[in-house]
């Protein structure tokens, strides 16, 4: 690259120059669309946060019962909407190291029972009050007790005790637990005035930005927020999630700048659409998964072999390559892979099987009539078409699978986690113990098999309180093997996160935690 065009690339990426004439002088220059669509972006990345302008986002996973209040968010867009608005008091990052956010510092006892986290001063909410301890106590005691139905109920049931000690938040554990502070970094958790014991619903946190509208299924509106603790965010003036969930036309609005970013890419118009002009395809894998799930406490699912019947009858290679084209890797009816550490490497891949799965169905005793298989499009990207490929596996072992269809408004609230067979999907957590204490110990509000042993649960608080590392990746074998064999999860794949962005956007930074960087894409893009 010549030195004028070395220049012009840093004017534009700093707005100075314009985009259309920088790309006409690198045609000019032999350098193709990709590859100057490529250098703009990385120029734009080093070149700093600019402030200004509005990010519009088109978002796959919103209903019309969607509610505000964090414990409840179960599908892209809540999770997307509280990242944007709230705060926990720790988080993730990209790398997997912990980053203090509401909490500035915190330390544990030498057995990891009792974790003292120091929270920050000077923190403000959205409507001006100023955050206390009390408040981030009263949080914790919210999605701690039963009748919040939070999706972090799981997680807390180990504290048994949480207080407050001047400018610090205590938690006493029933038994150690080294990964508590992944926990806590929960999406779930975010920080409200009085914990939200009165109005969970109300959106005010201490985020980037606030809410100035919100209309559940339709659209929510952002604007800055002028007295943010955190100035290495919030580079947007506003911020506007419009819920697109047709996948087609959530890609044709990216295209044609309606919208700058767009979430859950079909991975099968991935490659193509990263051809089109101005647009750039933004896919990390991690510990995302796609999964069919079954109730273990109902008819015909409360029946072991029909379960393993099941499991064999599905062909996991051909769903990662028809389905995910390639953008992800074969599951293996559990929720943890190699991208989780102490993943226990051993366990034998299950294979699609239509002899063991023939034997299995014809033990269970199942009467022949069809099981019903409840899916939508919004389960998972593909997932009407995945369905459908189980069906005709399963078909091939002599099981009738019938698909029946949902409308994707409601399937959140009206199938997933009720009825007893249904597509769904996880984006994963960081750590093992937050993964299975989520969604398969058996007193977690989201276990959404229905699983229940005794013998997991007890394996669970015993890893969770295994310091040695070797000891506690053989537990995680054990626990791994009993949910494989037992349990009502089919895992055909772990899915790429596959995300797409105008080529104007900067800053983004891939984050194999979540799509949209871990939710986190509107509070540290910005506009080039």
């Amino acid at each position: 690259m010549n030195d004028e065009l070395k220049y012009l690339l840093t004017q534009t990426a700093q707005g100075k120059f314009s985009r259309r004439a920088f790309m006409g002088r690198a045609a000019a220059a032999g350098i193709t669309a990709a590859s100057a669509s490529t250098l703009l972006a990385s120029a734009a990345h080093a070149a700093g946060p600019q402030k200004g302008g509005t990010l519009k986002m088109g978002m796959g996973g919103g209903e019309t019962t969607d509610a505000l209040d964090p414990g409840t968010s179960d599908s892209p867009v809540p999770f997307s909407v509280g990242r944007t608005w709230g705060d926990t008091i720790v988080r993730v990052a990209g790398n997997g190291d912990l980053e203090p956010q509401l909490a500035e510092s915190f330390e544990s006892s030498a057995d990891a029972k009792v974790w003292s986290f120091k929270i920050r001063k000077g923190v403000e909410f959205h409507n001006g009050q100023t955050m206390t301890v009390d408040d981030v106590l009263k949080t914790f005691q919210r999605h701690s007790n039963a009748e919040s139905k939070s999706g972090a109920l799981g997680i807390m049931q180990g504290i048994e005790s949480i207080k407050a000690d001047g400018d610090r938040i205590q938690f006493s554990l029933s038994t150690g637990n080294a990964d508590l502070p992944y926990l806590l970094a929960d999406y779930h958790l975010i920080v409200q005035p009085g914990g939200g014991m009165d109005n969970p619903n109300a959106g005010i946190g201490t985020g980037a930005y606030k809410i100035a509208s919100a209309e559940a299924g339709v659209r929510y509106q952002f604007e800055k927020n002028a007295n943010d603790w955190n100035a290495d965010r919030g580079y947007f003036d506003q911020v506007e999630m419009l819920i697109i969930n047709d996948s087609t036309a959530r890609t044709s609005a990216l295209q044609s700048g309606q919208v700058h970013m767009i979430n859950r890419v079909d991975p099968k118009v991935a490659r193509l659409l990263g051809r089109a002009p101005g647009v750039m395809i933004k896919n990390v894998s991690g510990r995302g998964h796609y999964v069919f799930i079954m109730h273990c406490d109902a008819a015909p699912f409360d029946n072991r072999d029909l379960r393993l019947a099941l499991k064999y009858a599905i062909d996991r290679q051909e769903m990662v390559d028809k389905i995910l084209d390639g953008f992800g890797g074969v599951g293996n009816d559990i929720p943890i892979n190699a991208a989780y550490p102490l993943f226990d490497e051993t366990l034998a891949q299950r294979m699609y099987d239509p002899e063991k799965a023939a034997v299995h169905y014809k033990a269970s005793g199942h009467d022949g009539s069809p099981i019903i298989l409840r899916v939508a499009e919004g389960a998972f990207p593909g997932a009407v078409d995945a369905a459908a490929l189980f069906q005709q596996s399963a078909a091939k072992c002599g099981i009738p699978l019938e698909i029946k269809r949902e409308p994707d408004d409601g399937y959140w609230s009206n199938v997933w986690n009720v009825q007893p067979f249904c597509a769904s999907y996880w984006g994963g957590r960081p750590v093992q113990d937050q993964m299975y204490s989520t969604a398969y110990l058996s007193t977690a509000d989201w276990n959404d098999t229905k699983f229940k042993s005794a013998d997991f649960d007890t394996l669970i608080l015993q890893a969770r309180a295994e310091t040695d590392l070797v000891k506690r990746k053989a537990l995680y074998g054990q626990i791994a093997r009993i949910l494989h064999d037992d349990g009502g999860v089919i895992c055909p794949m772990f899915n790429d996160f596959i995300d797409a962005v105008n080529e104007k956007v900067a800053g983004w930074e891939n984050n194999p935690n979540a799509e949209m960087m871990n939710g986190y894409a509107a509070q540290q893009c910005w506009m080039a």
